[in-house]
């Protein structure tokens, strides 16, 4: 039996810790930028670039979806995706009172792992088109972080 528990990568629970959350109604493309953007940050570092982009103060930079998308100064084709940033932003949060509660520094931690993986279409729910002109579908993300400490 595995222990592993929906985690795709397998860390030292005496050094790191890590979150999980399932099922987000967030755009897995946008999900994938920001998860980009603050891959192997410090937490707090991570903390403040997503509040920035939540503020619409801190642009993300679109590396691959980034079809007629206007230039952000510094960055090149980039948007504010809030809701995205919001999705991750609670994940590392919970990751990082994670780390608290097994007693390690969470202030001196780094994100070495960030994974967006897409989730069920409207999961939970019957498929809604049975003669209907509009489904509901809603694209959902499953978001994995996992912090280590760095030295």
């Amino acid at each position: 039996m595995s222990t592993n528990k929906g985690y795709t990568v397998v860390s030292d629970p005496d050094t790191s810790a890590k979150a999980l959350a399932k099922e987000r109604p967030v755009s897995p493309k946008f999900a994938r930028e920001v998860a980009a953007m603050v891959r192997g940050m410090k937490v707090s570092d991570a903390q403040a670039a997503l509040e920035g982009v939540i503020n619409k103060e801190t642009p993300v930079r679109l590396g691959r979806y980034n079809k007629r998308v206007s230039h952000k100064a510094g960055v090149g084709p980039g948007r504010y995706p809030v809701k995205a940033s919001k999705a991750i932003l609670d994940t590392i949060n919970s990751a990082a009172s994670n780390a608290d509660y097994k007693g390690l520094d969470s202030a001196n931690m780094a994100i070495t792992t960030i994974t967006v993986a897409r989730g069920q279409v409207f999961p939970g729910h019957k498929p809604r088109a049975q003669g209907r002109a509009t489904e509901w579908n809603q694209d959902t993300v499953n978001i994995e972080v996992v912090i280590s400490e760095v030295e």
